[in-house]
């Protein structure tokens, strides 16, 4: 899972994360729930009074009814009770959803990591808020309706659909809203990895929220208006105009509100995601996006912090690869990472090896002879690498530099040659702690993977191998300590081969044929 500092780093490049009052998600958390907690107050007490104006409006100048004996006294006793009640289950839900809030994020302000149950809590808290709404409005809809029962008969319907409907479009209205404030908390909560499964209403229920807020509700409302028209002839063509004429207003005000709010909710995360595509497709893997939706989208942004992890991985696992083996060996291995056996190839190759590497041993301590081999070997992979060639394998105190496989060279011979010849002067500054014996040669060899499927290696085999190994143990002895066979200065060309010089023929060991020596024209 992504750790929550990487993520909390990272919320930054996955604007827009929210309003931008809820302010930077990096804030301290006693701010960020302090902020979150004044907003979902905000919310609660905004939209209860917006509800109550909406229906003492819409009861009492817009939708048709029955007209009671003292209307204005009517509607003040109504207005009263309304605010009454509102500030009364305001402040109680108010207070408990503070402390409730306060209770979910003790994690939070401690310093901790939230368990699976205080996650959901937090990723929890728009529902909640939504199923209070709607509590305080099916409760008042049925103490308005006994009130106004005992006032006019047909009051209580009027009052009664004007307020489920009223308390449909806020509740929903709260909901969306509302899980825009809590992205700070939810980011926090979930920087860790979501719970499992979805713990709210998916993408499927914003768009069916969207849908109610900014059709249904209306519609059903200027459908019961129509009814009461037909149903009551008295209501007159201009109070039927008016009627339609508001309704339709709020039905473009609230449908276009909550359009955007369930747009936003599904398309900031998703936008989000996109930047940070775009950023890996740059080839910047280091990066992560805040997980703060409780749905499909928050599975969608784990999902992707994984993915990120694991092509990190990759890479880092590439990268150590490529340094063991070598680039162009490690690309050719992932390329034809299944197949064993190779094929045949013509290569220059080189050997070089430290004389008197066990004297070094006891001498040295074993960290500085780790030290002093390591910069040997610097030397021979940077002088190989000019040359094109590579570093096959490192053995002990000595390295086995192939030029022409995997990749191939125009003149592997020459440039094995060019390679030996320069390898000897760069390691003339190290003479005084040690000298190497470097062995030169070039032919056909095998070149591929060689092993089983379960453990393999790439590696060359083949008579110019072997003559170079024995060319390397030749050369510890000899006045340049850099020998090769006149068969490769041959194959080299003219231009290279004007830098060595033929020397007599030996028997190498394990080889039938006898070897005509070459040494560098200018003793190293």
């Amino acid at each position: 899972m992504t750790d929550p500092t990487e993520a909390a780093a990272s919320v930054q490049d996955a604007r827009p994360f929210g309003l931008r009052i809820l302010g930077r998600p990096e804030e301290p958390a006693r701010i960020s729930v302090l902020r979150v907690q004044l907003l979902l107050s905000g919310l609660i007490v905004t939209s209860n009074l917006v509800g109550v104006a909406a229906v003492y409006v819409l009861a009492a100048f817009v939708i048709p009814g029955p007209t009671p004996r003292d209307p204005g006294r009517v509607a003040l006793d109504n207005l009263y009770l309304g605010l009454v009640y509102t500030a009364m289950f305001t402040a109680a839900v108010v207070t408990w959803g503070r402390r409730f809030l306060l209770e979910k994020t003790m994690w939070l302000r401690s310093g901790g990591r939230p368990d699976e149950s205080q996650q959901k809590a937090v990723i929890r808290i728009p529902l909640i808020l939504a199923t209070f709404q709607a509590t305080y409005w099916l409760v008042a809809a049925v103490l308005f309706a006994g009130f106004n029962s005992l006032i006019e008969d047909r009051l209580p319907v009027q009052i009664g659909l004007t307020m489920a409907i009223s308390g449909l479009l806020t509740s929903a209205d709260s909901y969306l809203l509302g899980e825009t404030i809590v992205r700070p908390l939810a980011a926090r909560a979930l920087a860790s990895g979501p719970p499992p499964g979805m713990q709210v209403p998916g993408v499927r229920a914003r768009a069916l929220l969207a849908w109610l807020l900014s059709s249904a509700v209306p519609v059903t409302g200027l459908m019961l208006v129509a009814a009461a028209a037909l149903t009551r002839p008295g209501i007159t063509t201009t109070r039927l105009a008016v009627t339609v004429l508001v309704l339709g207003g709020l039905v473009l005000a609230f449908g276009l509100r909550s359009t955007l709010a369930a747009s936003r909710a599904n398309a900031d995360p998703i936008r989000s995601l996109r930047r940070a595509m775009m950023r890996i497709g740059a080839g910047d893997l280091d990066v992560a996006v805040p997980i703060y939706d409780g749905t499909e989208i928050g599975q969608l942004q784990a999902g992707f912090n994984d993915m990120a992890a694991g092509l990190r991985e990759r890479e880092r696992i590439r990268s150590v690869f490529e340094h063991h083996v070598g680039e162009d060996v490690a690309r050719t291995a992932l390329d034809r990472a299944d197949v064993l056996g190779g094929g045949t190839c013509e290569v220059g190759v080189f050997f070089v090896d430290i004389v008197g590497s066990t004297g070094l041993a006891v001498r040295l301590p074993p960290d500085e002879v780790v030290g002093l081999l390591n910069r040997f070997f610097a030397v021979v992979v940077d002088v190989a690498a000019r040359h094109g060639g590579q570093v096959n394998k490192f053995e002990g105190d000595g390295a086995l530099v192939v030029f022409g496989a995997p990749v191939a060279l125009e003149n592997p011979a020459r440039a094995a040659l060019a390679a030996g010849r320069e390898l000897a002067e760069a390691l003339v500054a190290y003479s005084d702690l040690f000298e190497v014996g470097v062995g030169i040669s070039a032919g056909p060899v095998v070149a591929g993977n060689i092993g089983s499927a379960a453990r393999y290696e790439y590696t060359v085999i083949g008579d110019p191998v072997n003559e170079a190994a024995r060319l390397t143990d030749l050369a510890k002895g000899s006045r340049g300590r850099v020998l090769a066979s006149w068969a490769a200065v041959e194959t080299a060309g003219p231009e290279e081969g004007r830098c060595w010089e033929k020397g007599e023929e030996v028997n190498l060991r394990g080889r039938p044929a006898r070897t005509r020596l070459a040494t560098p024209a200018t003793p190293a």
